[in-house]
C-alpha cells in the first residue's frame, strides 16, 4: 500500500534523520502553505503603524541581527528626525533629556543596547509610565532595543510593542532579507548602475554564504563569527562610491575592503582569513561581470546573478532557490551537512516534545500508571540477546568476508543494548514502587517513556 505523507515522515526520521528536517518542511508546505515554511521580511512599517506615542516599541536583539539601519530608512521615508543614542555607562542623562525634548518636540527617540545600562533601567522605567498622552506630541515615538536580560523592566516589556528579528537561516531567506531592505532607486542610484547590479547581488550572496557557513561547525569556519548586516551595508555603501568615482571597476580594491576590513576586521584566525578573502573573490569578480548568467557561483549551476533590470527580477529568482541549500553551494561535500542536519532535527524533535502536553486525564492515564504500563510493554517485547559463539561459527570473521567483521560488531554493540534494557527496566518498575532510589537516569527513563 502506499503510505501517507505522514507515514513517509516517519520512515525518513528512522532511517534518515538527517533528512528528516526538508522532509517536514515539504510536508508543511504541502499540507499548509509554503509561507508557513518561507520566513517573510521584517515589516517595520506595520510596527510602526501599530504604535501610539506613549507606548514603547521594543526590538529583541539576536546575534548578527541590528535593527538600526532599517529603522534609519524607515525614519527617512516618513521625513522623521531621529535621535538615536546607544547606553552604557553615563548615557542615562542624555538619554532622558533626548526623551523630553521628543515628548515636547516630536520625533523618535531610539535606545539602543539597554542590557547594558541596567543601573539606569529603574530611573527608564519611570520615565515610560509617566509618559501622558495629553502632554506627549503625537509624532513621538520611544523605540527601544536590547539583548534577552534580567535587568530590562517587567513593566515596560510587559506595555511595550515587541518584535523580535532572527538571523535567516538558508541562502534564500538570507537573500531575500538583504533585498527587501534595497528598491529600484538604489540598484539605478549609479554612475554604471549595470556593475551596480551584479556585484550588489554578488556582495549580497558572499553575506549569505559567510553567515550560513556558520551551521557546519568548525568545517565552516574555524571560530563562530557574528557578522551582521550592517556589514553587507557598508559594502554596498564603498561599492556605490568606488564605482561612480573610476572609470575601471576596482575588484582587487573591493575585494580588498569586504574581505579583510569590513567582514575580515572580524576575523582572527589566519585560516579563516584566507578562506574569506577566496570566498569573495568568486563573487567579485571581472568573470561576474562579463559573463553575466553563464558565470556560476557553484558545480551545480543552479546559482548565478541573474541578468535582470529591476529589484523585482532579483526576488522572483531568489525565490527559485532551493530553501535548503546543499552543502557544495559553501564548496563543502555533502557528507559535511550530516552532523548539522541531524542536530537540527534534533533540536526540531525536542522542541516539540517540550510543547506536549504532560498530565493525563485521570484513571488510569496517571504519570506512573503510564510510565509502569510502557516499561512493561518494551520489557515484554525486548528480545534475547544473541549467541555471539552461534554468530562466529555461521558468519566466521575473514578476509574475504568483511561484512561478516561488520556483523560481530553490530551484535557486540547490541547485545550490550539488550543488557542495558533488561537491567534497566525492571529496576525501573521497582523505582516506581518505592522498592529502590529513583536515579537521574531512571527519572529521564521514564520523562522519555511519558513523553
Amino acid at each position: 500500500p502506499r503510505l501517507a505523507p505522514l507515514q513517509k515522515l516517519l520512515l525518513v526520521r528512522c532511517l534518515r534523520p538527517d533528512r528528516a528536517l526538508p522532509a517536514a518542511t515539504n510536508f508543511v508546505a504541502a499540507k499548509m502553505d509554503p509561507k508557513f515554511v518561507d520566513p517573510p521580511p521584517p515589516d517595520l512599517e506595520s510596527f510602526y503603524e501599530a504604535s501610539s506615542a506613549t507606548v514603547p516599541m521594543i526590538f529583541v536583539l539576536s546575534p548578527g541581527v541590528d535593527p538600526a539601519q532599517n529603522l534609519m530608512s524607515l525614519a527617512n521615508a516618513t521625513g522623521i528626525r531621529v535621535a538615536s543614542i546607544s547606553l552604557g555607562q553615563g548615557q542615562g542623562p542624555k538619554a532622558q533629556r533626548m526623551i523630553e525634548d521628543g515628548c515636547s518636540r516630536g520625533g523618535w527617540v531610539l535606545l539602543q543596547n539597554c542590557h547594558l545600562a541596567a543601573s539606569w533601567m529603574p530611573e527608564m522605567e519611570r520615565i515610560c509610565e509617566q509618559l501622558d498622552p495629553n502632554q506627549t506630541h503625537r509624532d513621538f515615538r520611544l523605540w527601544l532595543t536590547s539583548m534577552p536580560a534580567k535587568t530590562f523592566p517587567v513593566a515596560v516589556l510587559q506595555n511595550g510593542v515587541k518584535m523580535t528579528n532572527e538571523p535567516p537561516k538558508g541562502l534564500r531567506a538570507n537573500l531575500l532579507r538583504s533585498y527587501a531592505a534595497i528598491d529600484d532607486r538604489v540598484l539605478e542610484d549609479c554612475k554604471k548602475p549595470d556593475a551596480l547590479k551584479k556585484l550588489l547581488f554578488g556582495f549580497s550572496f558572499f553575506h549569505a554564504i559567510v553567515q550560513d557557513r556558520r551551521k557546519f561547525g568548525p568545517i565552516g569556519w574555524n571560530i563562530q563569527y557574528e557578522f551582521t548586516t550592517e556589514d553587507l551595508m557598508v559594502c554596498r555603501r564603498q561599492l556605490k562610491i568606488f564605482l561612480d568615482g573610476y572609470e575601471e571597476i576596482p575588484y582587487k580594491v573591493l575585494n580588498y575592503i569586504g574581505a579583510q576590513i569590513n567582514y575580515g576586521g572580524r576575523v582572527t584566525d589566519d585560516k579563516d582569513k584566507r578562506l574569506i578573502q577566496f570566498i569573495l573573490k568568486t563573487y567579485c569578480c571581472r568573470d561576474l561581470i562579463e559573463q553575466a548568467d553563464e558565470y556560476k557561483f557553484s558545480s551545480s549551476g543552479m546559482y548565478f546573478c541573474p541578468t535582470s533590470e529591476d529589484h523585482q527580477g532579483f526576488v522572483d529568482y531568489i525565490k527559485t532557490l532551493p530553501l535548503i541549500p546543499a552543502p557544495e553551494v559553501f564548496g563543502l561535500h555533502d557528507n559535511a551537512n550530516i552532523t548539522f542536519a541531524q542536530n537540527e532535527t534534533l533540536a526540531l524533535l525536542n522542541g516539540i516534545l517540550s510543547m506536549a502536553p504532560r498530565s493525563g486525564g485521570g484513571g488510569a492515564s496517571k504519570k506512573e500508571q503510564v510510565m509502569e504500563e510502557t516499561a512493561q510493554v518494551i520489557l515484554d517485547k525486548t528480545p534475547p540477546v544473541f549467541d555471539l559463539d552461534k554468530v562466529l561459527e555461521k558468519y566466521p570473521t575473514k578476509y574475504e568476508e568483511s561484512l561478516n567483521t561488520v556483523l560481530t560488531q553490530e551484535v557486540i554493540r547490541y547485545n550490550r543494548l539488550l543488557a542495558v534494557m533488561r537491567s534497566s527496566l525492571p529496576e525501573f518498575k521497582k523505582a516506581l514502587k518505592g522498592l529502590v532510589v529513583m536515579s537521574e537516569e531512571l527519572e529521564q527513563l521514564g520523562n522519555a517513556m511519558f513523553d
